[in-house]
């Protein structure tokens, strides 16, 4: 059967490595060593719990699974959609930052004017997380 490293599992996962070192480290994940002491999860095992994770079991309501650490939770403000495109504009404190998206990815998270989102910025792009 096919075994993950820590940092594998966190790939697959979409979470730091440190995230799923304490989820190991809690018991969530089961892991065991191999013959150079590393700590390895078994391929079933993984999947389960990346079920378990996409159906909302992960036990921390508002963890947010992303690399990008700029974040400005706000309000949206503004939603324009185009046939492919669309623009979203969110208020965060004195901050007014704008994020061209698809019109897809604007109806998946189900963003309307006046409820809570995030944008976070990496370098150039700007990522929207609803609340």
């Amino acid at each position: 059967m096919q075994s993950y490293t820590i940092g594998q599992a966190a790939r697959l996962l979409g979470v730091s490595p440190d995230t799923a070192r304490r989820w190991a480290d809690a018991g969530r994940m089961a892991t065991h060593r191999d013959e150079g002491g590393r700590r390895l999860i078994d391929g079933r095992d993984l999947a389960a719990f990346s079920v378990e994770l996409a159906k909302g079991g992960s036990g921390e309501e508002d963890a947010s699974y992303t690399s990008v650490r700029n974040a400005f939770p706000g309000i949206v403000t503004a939603v324009k959609l185009g046939d492919v495109a669309a623009q979203v504009e969110i208020q965060a404190g004195p901050h007014r930052l704008v994020s061209l998206l698809t019109r897809e990815a604007v109806e998946e998270l189900g963003l309307e004017v006046g409820m809570e989102a995030t944008a976070r910025v990496k370098s150039t792009n700007v990522h929207i997380d609803r609340v």
